[in-house]
């Protein structure tokens, strides 16, 4: 039906129409209109639709960059040299704009298209330097049910097909990474069960030809953890005691905490048994050296979150460092450092380190780099994605960048654990949010099954339904606005929408602390479909900001900056702990490197609370921390608040019946992809 139908031509001349005042020539001189179909073709017909410009002349067009800038991976995606951001770093920021959401149904409200149409709309219509910073997707979803995450519509990061697949192998860098991490882990717990100290020490530290031993540069940060750094150049001072100390990290089994991993769907790898083989019986204690062990999805990895994190090569190497995968038999901590392994996870990882140069469909540049979830982690894309772009699109551009899930998720641990970490504040957060989803908070209306059909209460204008779930949208707005930064609310719209549906949005948002509210119809439109939404992120970045983090990391206690965020983001009234989290926060409490961390709290994306079958937007809930866990490399704690699942499962008919190979084309196209 899309193909039969006749293409409508966007006429669009920003210089003559609602354009006029706010165009600007210094913009995007790669930016062009897309001529759009209605019915909207699929996702993947869209983007293959579409020629791309070459990724480097984007990129040295709209930034004045140089080839040497830019690693090409093929002719439309690249990596960044780190040398632009030394070559710019005294020149002033750009405008700094989060984008995050509401509450979502399961099937999502359209924040990563909304990012992206509003690129095309300010740097294709409205004539501003801007760049899109936007996480790279896993591919377990994009095979399983979810799909990926490039957009949608006539807004979309392009090509699709090598955004939601490989891309330049980031997450593969990061399974390569874990995994050897993993490998190490339980090699040494091996060895350790298998061999005495003495034989330890004669394998790491063995004499050459001449009878000399010499540490390895990796084994440093040990002896250091040791107190023995004045012996690092002199194995031969060290005692039988401190041979033993080093040589032997007493691995505490039921401790380790390092899942394996592995950038799929794949439920049956939640729970297993690994030390099966007749290889790793240990005749030294006449046992098998097996355990029980879980697999995770790559994304979820720390190394994701340190990737995210760091600042520069050295930053990245010293925290992986610091990740902690175990305890010793005496509840010491064990890190990358104790196992001499962080140089050469370093080494796997330095690649990933440079953003990804891609382009959105009407060729404004895009940042694709990193991808930790929202809901473990602090779901945000890199550090060094933004501040590079903050430098590239200089003083009057705009560099966006997307918090997963709603402010009560990726919205508040891009304040308080990304910008904290930055150093950078934000001028203007858009809340992405849709007549469905507001149905939904209604908490009057059915719930929303994915890949069930929507039932009539979402397909038929009922303004009450939308007016009561607004409870939801204001609760995110007070939410950023207590970080002090201006809030534009995006209506993203869908078929079903009705204006009376839109206007009672509008006006509660505005009358709620909203700098502005505006529908937007850049699934539909591309570019031209967000002008509006453009022009109000350009006038809030004006107005300016007064960013403030929500707790002072250093100073305040866990359970204060815990309480913080549940009763001053989440709405609730209290927050209890479960015995196990009561001694696990005593003993962080104890340890000055641990207590200072900011916190990422781990709960639904559905609700505010713990309970994502409680909609709306509750109030004096309490809230139960179940556990809490160090992230040490990625630099926080991470609070539980329920079950988390680690790795998704497939469903019945999962999205890869879908996606195969046209061969009618030369060469083959990719087909199916969402």
């Amino acid at each position: 039906l899309a193909a039969a139908a006749a293409p409508a031509v966007l006429q669009f001349d920003t210089r003559k129409t609602s354009c006029e005042g706010w165009f600007s020539s210094s913009g995007c001189p790669t930016g062009k209109h897309i001529k759009v179909v209605s019915p909207t073709p699929s996702d993947i017909a869209i983007a293959q639709s579409v020629t791309p410009v070459p990724v480097k002349e984007v990129f040295r067009k709209t930034f004045n960059l140089k080839d040497e800038d830019i690693y090409s991976y093929g002719p439309y995606k690249g990596k960044l040299n780190l040398a632009v951001y030394d070559r710019l770093k005294d020149k002033p920021d750009g405008h700094y704009v989060v984008v995050c959401g509401i509450n979502p149904t399961p099937l999502g409200e359209g924040k990563s298209t909304t990012t992206v149409g509003l690129s095309q709309a300010l740097g294709a219509h409205l004539g501003q330097k801007v760049l899109t910073c936007i996480r790279q997707p896993s591919m377990g979803p994009t095979f399983g049910i979810k799909g990926g995450a490039a957009g949608g519509g006539y807004s979309q990061c392009v090509p699709m097909e090598e955004f939601n697949l490989h891309m330049t192998g980031d997450i593969h860098a990061i399974t390569a990474a874990h995994n050897l991490f993993a490998a190490a882990i339980d090699t040494r717990w091996y060895h350790e069960n298998t061999s005495s100290p003495e034989g330890l020490w004669n394998k790491l530290c063995p004499k050459d030809k001449a009878g000399k031993r010499e540490f390895e540069p990796s084994m440093y940060a040990r002896l250091e953890k040791l107190g023995l750094g004045h012996k690092k150049h002199d194995p031969a001072s060290l005692t039988p005691e401190e041979i033993e100390r080093f040589c032997v990290l007493d691995i505490d089994a039921s401790t380790i905490t390092w899942r394996r991993v592995t950038d799929c769907n794949d439920k049956y790898l939640r729970n297993v048994e690994i030390g099966k083989s007749p290889s790793e019986f240990s005749k030294r204690q006449n046992k098998q050296l097996s355990r029980e062990a879980s697999f995770a999805i790559t994304v979820s990895s720390e190394i994701m979150a340190i990737l995210a994190l760091a600042s520069d090569l050295k930053d990245l190497r010293a925290r992986l460092g610091r990740m902690i995968c175990a305890y010793s038999n005496k509840g010491v901590p064990l890190t990358a450092d104790d196992f001499g392994i962080t140089g050469a996870l370093a080494v796997l990882m330095m690649d990933a380190l440079l953003p990804n140069t891609m382009q959105t469909l009407e060729g404004t540049p895009a940042l694709v780099h990193t991808g930790p979830f929202a809901n473990i982690a602090h779901g945000n894309s890199s550090i060094i994605a933004d501040k590079i772009g903050l430098k590239m699109v200089g003083k009057d551009g705009y560099v966006l960048t997307e918090a997963g899930f709603g402010s009560d998720m990726g919205g508040e641990k891009f304040f308080n654990i990304k910008s904290y970490y930055s150093g950078l504040k934000p001028d203007c957060a858009v809340i992405v949010c849709s007549v469905r989803a507001l149905k939904l908070h209604s908490c009057e209306a059915p719930k929303v099954v994915a890949g069930q059909a929507l039932s009539k209460e979402y397909t038929e204008e009922n303004v009450a339904l939308v007016e009561k779930g607004t409870a939801n949208l204001i609760a995110h707005i007070e939410n950023v606005r207590k970080h002090g930064v201006q809030v534009v609310v995006a209506i993203n719209r869908f078929g079903t929408d009705t204006d009376a549906e839109h206007e009672v949005i509008k006006k509660i948002a505005m009358a709620n602390g909203a700098h502005d509210a505006v529908v937007a119809e850049h699934f539909a439109k591309g570019g031209a479909g967000a002008v509006e939404l453009g022009k109000a992120v350009m006038s809030a970045c004006k107005t300016g900001s007064d960013f403030k983090l929500l707790y002072d990391a250093k100073k305040d206690s866990i359970k204060t900056k815990i309480s913080k965020i549940v009763t001053e983001v989440y709405g609730g009234g209290s927050v209890t702990y479960s015995d196990k989290a009561e001694s696990i926060i005593a003993k962080y409490e104890a340890d000055p490197a641990i207590r200072i961390l900011p916190i990422c709290m781990s709960k639904t994306q559905y609700s505010l609370t713990d309970d994502p079958k409680k909609l709306g937007a509750p109030k004096g809930f309490n809230i139960n921390v179940k556990d809490i866990y160090v992230s040490a490399g990625a630099g926080f704690l991470v609070a539980s608040l329920g079950d988390i699942t680690f790795i998704p499962g497939l469903p019945i008919k999962p999205a890869y019946y879908k996606i195969d190979l046209d061969f009618s084309h030369d060469p083959p196209r990719i087909v199916g992809l969402s």
